[in-house]
Parts: structure tokens; sequence; C-alpha cells
């Protein structure tokens, strides 16, 4: 079971709230015996730019040696873009 105030990364994609695998949030709620956690995504500033109900197996606890990575967020569905932040091709 991963912990209350865990740095976790998602492990599918996510597209109506602009979330990809690899991106990291923090379990803010963990349901019962880690069935599934409450987690939020924050921009650079600290901004929440998503927080919701995943299953457990939608993410992991972060690895030793592992590094963050930044990307603009693609404010869901109505904003489409590709992983590196810039303009999806029309």
């Amino acid at each position: 079971m991963i912990a209350e105030h865990s740095m976790v990364v998602l492990t599918s994609d996510r597209p109506m709230s602009g979330l990809f695998a690899g991106d990291v949030g923090a379990v803010v709620h963990a349901y019962a015996n880690g069935s599934a956690y409450e987690v939020e995504f924050v921009d650079g500033d600290g901004s929440t730019v998503a927080c919701i109900t995943l299953d457990a197996k939608d993410v992991r606890s972060m690895n030793r040696g592992e590094l963050l990575h930044i990307r603009r967020h693609t404010e869901g569905a109505n904003n489409p873009m590709d992983r590196s932040g810039g303009s999806a091709a029309s």
C-alpha cells in the first residue's frame, strides 16, 4: 500500500485530465487497503491541475534514481498537444 503524501507515478494516460503515463503526483488519500488513491497533480508553481481518484493499478511508487521531467500541461481534451508540450499536428 502506498502511504498518503507519497509521490507516485501515473502508469496510464488520462487525456481528459491532461495527464500522461509518467506524470508525478502526490497521494492525498488512500482508500480501503490501497485499492484506490486520490492523487493531486500540480504544475511548476504548485497550482493544482488535477485531483483524481485512481485505481491502484494506475499508479506506482517512485523509484530511487528516477528523474522528473517537465512538459506543458495539455488542459484536457479541449487543447490537444503532444507530450513534448508542442502543438499537435492538424
